[in-house]
């Protein structure tokens, strides 16, 4: 069962009664694309398919229960989901709950990129791509299948090692064809990537990975049920998220309650991220998803802060929500509650008018190559470099010039703003850098984000651009052991994770944000005396 237990906010009446008497509830589950307004109804009227999914998806149970049955058969158990945001967040939430293992790569890193590329004799590629043309995606496809083709196998047996998704008509459908691949699914077209989770992208790579998906699909159709009432919990999670907001509460400090707590679901903050960021995170307004470490973790109050637990119904503090039930309920109510949000705080929450700078900036500096960016100093392992403002007046020759950096960061994010750390690195094997998230949040009452890079240029990296510009950027960068090249393009993994990495802080620099850009000549080392530093 769905439920939502609030401690400390209160919806105006005003705003309750407002979307009571429009009757948003039912015309929601309705598929009602007016309820947006008039600019946002074409694109609404074309992204409402998920409110379907708990009976339009039941189809593809046993068709992926087939499938599953079939590459064990051949030994084949290793499945390797290649998939963004959208097409990567919502199965990796899906396993991690269920405990089965899946290999998740949502990177351009070439040193997560040839760890994924093992256990070759065993291993299915599910290749996800909404859109069929995502240059990271792609880029995995061609270095999988010349993988596979080096291992010794011909190109029929390397087409059976590919499962595809993606939308009719796309590019890699076509792709798909040309290549043999064992499978490929279709998945609704009316149906944007962040409220994907129970289409084929959630799916497909969650039941080959030996997921429960017709339990999934049970939990949403019995929460689908009383979407229609005015009273049901995923109607009060909207309306809370969207008065919480517009009451200055819009930094969303998400927590799992963790294992013991009743109903365990693992990672679930990852997801609701991108659902929420992209979602809201629009016109200089939004609400800021702030993955926690756990419900007690820096960053878990503050002013402009409401705290939302998923699995448990005890309100740990105010203000503070909880939220139970299990993880299929929760895909479709978190939707249903964001879509709410965006009718209260007056957005369209389909849209995503800006995730496509960054990928245009890189697509440039592909073609015309890396700026010449000189460091300001290089302390340690730690190129320092910054724009914005941040480092102005600081003197990085002093012994301590790398915490007088992070010092100066801090001190340019704004009043009810928010620092946001972005690691193009490996969330593998640089897994602690991670750390620096809770580490900064101790130093300051703001509101700190973390995000792999690029990973989250499919998620909170809408939100960075359209969302309030109010935000301060940390990125960090790190030298390449061993690079990779990617199979029939002119540019190697490494050569593209700079690339978008340099595209997003030229995005950043355009809106005159506060940038400190820290290079890591040693990673390990690097993100060690990071951590040191802030100690």
């Amino acid at each position: 069962m769905f439920r939502v237990s609030v401690e400390g906010i209160k919806v105006p009446d005003d705003v309750r009664s407002r979307l009571t008497e429009d009757d948003v509830a039912a015309r929601l589950a309705r598929k009602d694309a007016t309820l947006w307004g008039p600019d946002a109804e074409s694109e609404a009227a074309i992204r409402l398919g998920w409110l379907d999914l708990p009976t339009s998806s039941r189809s593809l149970v046993g068709q992926l229960a087939e499938l599953r049955e079939q590459l064990q058969a051949e030994g084949l158990d290793r499945i390797v989901l290649c998939g963004m945001g959208g097409s990567s967040l919502a199965p990796e939430v899906i396993c991690r709950t269920a405990g089965v293992p899946l290999v998740v790569l949502d990177t351009t890193d070439p040193g997560q990129v040839a760890a994924a590329m093992t256990d070759l004799e065993r291993t299915v590629v599910v290749i996800s791509s909404k859109s069929g043309g995502t240059v990271e995606t792609d880029s995995q496809r061609r270095a999988f299948a010349a993988a596979f083709a080096e291992a010794g196998l011909d190109e029929k047996a390397i087409g059976g090692r590919f499962v595809v998704v993606t939308d009719p008509d796309s590019p890699l459908s076509e792709t798909a064809a040309a290549m043999g691949v064992r499978a490929v699914f279709l998945a609704d077209p009316t149906v944007g990537g962040r409220y994907s989770a129970l289409t084929a992208f959630g799916l497909v790579p969650s039941a080959l990975a030996g997921a429960d998906v017709g339990a999934l699909l049970d939990e949403a159709e019995e929460l689908a049920e009383q979407l229609t009432r005015p009273d049901n919990d995923a109607f009060e999670l909207g309306l809370v998220l969207g008065a919480a907001a517009a009451q200055g509460r819009d930094k969303l400090a998400l927590a799992d309650a963790g294992r013991g707590s009743g109903t365990t679901i693992e990672g679930f903050g990852d997801w609701a991220e991108q659902l929420i960021a992209e979602s809201t995170g629009k016109e200089g307004r939004g609400i800021l998803p702030v993955v926690l470490e756990s419900a007690t973790a820096p960053g878990s109050a503050g002013e402009d802060t409401l705290l939302a637990v998923v699995g448990t119904d005890a309100p740990p503090s105010a203000p503070s929500l909880c939220v139970t039930g299990p993880l299929g309920a929760q895909f479709l109510g978190w939707e249903y509650a964001t879509a709410v949000a965006g009718r209260v705080l007056g957005i369209n929450p389909f849209d995503q008018p800006n995730v496509t700078e960054s990928k245009e900036n890189t697509s440039a500096i592909l073609d015309s190559g890396l700026p010449d960016e000189q460091p300001l100093a290089t302390i340690g392992a730690i190129e320092v470099r910054g724009s914005g403002g941040v480092l102005d007046g600081v003197d990085l020759s002093a012994h301590d010039g790398v915490a007088l950096a992070l010092d100066s960061l801090l001190a340019a994010v704004p009043d009810r703003g928010y620092l946001a750390v972005m690691a193009y690195l490996d969330r593998l094997a640089d897994a602690s850098a991670a750390d620096l998230r809770s580490a900064l949040a101790a130093r300051t009452e703001r509101a700190v984000t973390f995000g792999w890079g690029p990973r989250f240029l499919h998620s909170t990296g809408q939100y960075h651009k359209g969302g309030p510009q109010a935000g301060a950027f940390l990125q960090i960068t790190g030298v390449i052991g061993t690079d990779l090249p990617v199979p029939g393009r002119p540019f190697t993994f490494g050569g593209l994770q700079a690339a978008q990495a340099a595209g997003d802080r030229k995005a950043l620099a355009d809106r005159g944000r506060p940038l400190l850009h820290l290079h890591l000549t040693d990673r390990a080392a690097g993100i060690g005396q990071l951590l040191a530093a802030l100690a």
